[in-house]
């Protein structure tokens, strides 16, 4: 609502004492009254303007139905990016796990490939050692007599024995097996055939 104002107001209240007074001077005088009146009239504010009228609230109307199906695909384009990047995130993971996986095993093979490597030299240098062991057993009974050796031979194991006359020469182990006990010598033959028909381990 506007403020009203003092000064018009102390005015018309002034203009109607006034009135009162000069009626009570001249009481035959009813113009002075309708002068006050319309004193009053002139200096009292203007009325304020009435209200607009308030505008009625429009009912709310549904969308259409083309923006309700366009949202839909909206957020069906989303869920479905959503799940596409999470379905991204958990391949580059478990791709990062099988590289990681890949790079170990990979390690594991270059170990055990040093490792065979360093058993076959192994194997290499006891198998040089073993063989360089039987070459000094056979330089030894090839520098003895034959009927000498052959009374050693008589009663030697016969793995071992198989393994000294395998690496003699021919020329050395003839007198020897001669020497030899007729029933040994031929035992002796026989697994010696039989150990050299058998395949290179």
């Amino acid at each position: 609502m506007p403020r009203p104002r003092l000064l018009p107001l102390a005015l018309v209240g002034m203009l109607a004492l006034l009135g009162v007074k000069l009626e009570s001077l001249w009481p035959d005088a009813p113009a002075s009254g309708l002068l006050v009146s319309q004193a009053v009239a002139q200096a009292s504010p203007p009325a304020p303007p009435p209200a607009a009228p308030v505008a009625a609230v429009a009912p709310t109307v549904p969308p259409p139905a083309d923006q309700v199906a366009e949202r839909a695909v909206l957020e069906a384009l989303r869920a479905r990016r959503t799940d596409i990047e999470a379905r991204d995130a958990a391949l580059a993971q478990r791709e990062m796990l099988i590289a990681a996986a890949e790079r170990r095993l990979a390690d594991r093979l270059d170990e055990l490939g040093a490792l065979r490597q360093r058993l076959e030299a192994e194997s290499r240098q006891r198998d040089e050692r073993t063989e360089q062991g039987w070459r000094q057993m056979v330089r030894l009974y090839e520098g003895m007599r034959p009927r000498d050796a052959a009374g050693i031979f008589d009663e030697l194991d016969m793995l071992v024995l198989i393994q000294v006359v395998d690496r003699m020469r021919e020329a050395r182990a003839a007198p020897v097996l001669a020497a030899m006990r007729p029933e040994r010598a031929r035992l002796v033959t026989t697994e010696l055939a039989r150990h050299r028909s058998r395949p290179l381990e």
